[in-house]
C-alpha cells in the first residue's frame, strides 16, 4: 500500500493549477503551489525562504545540520505544461498503484518525495545541511533555479526529474533560432511587383532539413546519441490575395556536451550561404534565441557512485531533454538526476507510479546520510 503522506502531498500539489504562463497564455503560474509548499515545509520545522518574482516564486527549504558537514541540494520544479484537451487535469485520482493528473509525473510527485525527504533528514542529526529548492519556470526559461542559485551553494545535487528510477549523468542542451526571409508586398494580380517571401523560405527549409539529416548521421555521444535540428514554427504573409512580404521560421537545435551555440551559429551561416548561392536575390537573416548548454558528469564521480549505491546500482543513462541540472552543474555543484517512473509528460494522460515515488524518497534520504553525514 502506498505511503499515505506521499500520496496526500503529491495529490495536493497536482490539485494546484501551476501551468506555466509562458507556455499557455493565462496559465496560473507557480505562486499558489509555492505558497502551499512553503507553508507545508515551514509547519514541519524547516527554514523556509520564498525567492524570485512575486508572481512566480520559488521555495528554498533547509534542514539545518549540526555543522561541519557537506550540503546536499534536492531540486524540482513546480510549473507544468498546459492542459488543453485533458480531462479534469487538476483533479488527482489514484487508480491502483498510479496517481493521475497534470504534473503527477512531470514532476510534482518527485517534488513531494523531496519535500518528505528533507523533513525526515531534519531528524537524522546530520552534520551538513539538506536543502530543497522547489522552483518556477523549468519548462521555459528556468528563472526559478537561476533565482535560488543566487542564494544556495551545495557540495552535491540531485535534480529529481523523472528518470524511471535510472541514474542520469548527462542530457542534451538546446538553442532556439529564427530565420526570416523578406519579400515585397503586392496585389496577387501583380507578379511583376511582388516577391514571395514564403516561397523564398523554401530554399532555407531544404538546407535546414539537410543539416538535420547530417547531424543525425554524424558523431554520437555514448549516452545521448547524435545532435539534432528541426524547424518548429512557420508564419508569414498578410492575406490571401497578396504577395507575402515576410516569412519567419523558428527552429531548435539539440546540443551535445561537446557542442555549443557557436556551432549552431556556424551551421546557420552555412545554411544561409548555401541558400543565397542558389538564389542571389534572397534577403534572409538568422537570429539566436534562448539557449542552454548540455550537461554531463563523469560516471566515475563520487556523487554518481554514492547515488548508485543508494539506489541499488541502477542503469546509468543520458536523457534527451534538458533540465535544471544544466544550471546547477554550471554553478559548480556536482549533479545527477534521479526520479520516479510513469508516463505522460506533456501528454493528455499523465501518471506516476507511487511505489517509485516512495523509492525516490528513500534514495534521497540515503544520499543525504552519505553526503551530509
Amino acid at each position: 500500500m502506498a505511503d499515505a503522506t506521499l500520496v496526500e502531498l503529491s495529490s495536493a500539489l497536482v490539485a494546484i493549477d501551476s501551468v506555466n504562463p509562458d507556455l499557455a497564455p493565462g496559465g496560473a503560474g507557480e505562486r499558489e503551489a509555492a505558497t502551499f509548499a512553503a507553508g507545508w515545509l515551514r509547519d514541519r520545522g524547516l527554514e523556509v525562504e520564498v525567492v524570485g518574482d512575486a508572481a512566480r516564486p520559488s521555495v528554498i527549504a533547509t534542514a539545518r545540520g549540526t555543522g561541519g558537514g557537506r550540503t546536499l541540494l534536492l531540486n524540482g520544479h513546480l510549473d507544468t505544461v498546459g492542459v488543453t484537451g485533458m480531462d479534469a487535469p487538476h483533479e488527482p485520482r489514484v487508480e491502483g498503484a498510479r496517481l493521475y493528473g497534470r504534473g503527477s509525473y512531470d514532476m510534482k510527485a518527485a517534488v513531494a518525495a523531496a519535500m518528505v525527504a528533507v523533513v525526515e533528514a531534519r531528524g537524522l542529526g546530520l552534520r551538513g545541511d539538506v536543502v530543497l529548492t522547489a522552483v518556477a519556470d523549468e519548462e521555459v526559461g528556468s528563472i526559478g533555479t537561476e533565482a535560488v542559485l543566487e542564494r544556495v551553494t551545495a557540495d552535491a545535487a540531485i535534480v529529481c526529474e523523472p528518470t524511471e528510477l535510472r541514474l542520469a549523468v548527462a542530457h542534451r542542451g538546446f538553442a532556439g533560432f529564427e530565420i526570416e526571409t523578406r519579400g515585397r508586398a503586392a496585389h496577387g494580380s501583380r507578379p511583376d511587383l511582388g516577391i514571395d517571401a514564403i516561397a523564398k523560405m523554401g530554399r532555407v527549409l531544404v538546407e535546414l532539413e539537410a543539416l538535420g539529416d547530417g547531424l543525425l548521421a554524424g558523431p554520437r555521444h555514448p549516452l545521448l546519441g547524435p545532435g539534432s535540428l528541426h524547424a518548429s514554427l512557420i508564419e508569414g504573409g498578410q492575406e490571401y490575395s497578396s504577395y507575402p512580404e515576410r516569412c519567419l521560421v523558428t527552429g531548435e537545435r539539440r546540443l551535445l556536451p561537446s557542442e555549443s551555440t557557436s556551432d549552431l551559429e556556424a551551421e546557420l551561416d552555412g545554411v544561409l550561404a548555401r541558400a543565397r548561392a542558389a538564389d542571389p536575390s534572397l534577403e534572409v537573416e538568422a537570429r539566436l534565441l534562448l539557449s542552454r548548454d548540455a550537461f554531463e558528469i563523469d560516471p566515475a564521480h563520487e556523487l554518481v557512485r554514492t547515488v548508485a549505491a543508494a539506489a541499488g546500482e541502477p542503469e546509468i543513462v543520458g536523457l534527451p531533454f534538458w533540465a535544471d541540472s544544466g544550471l546547477t552543474e554550471a554553478a559548480g555543484i556536482p549533479t545527477v538526476l534521479f526520479g520516479p517512473a510513469g508516463e505522460g509528460a506533456h501528454a493528455l494522460v499523465e501518471w506516476v507510479d507511487l511505489a517509485s515515488v516512495e523509492r525516490c524518497r528513500d534514495v534521497y534520504l540515503a544520499v543525504a546520510r552519505a553526503v551530509c553525514g
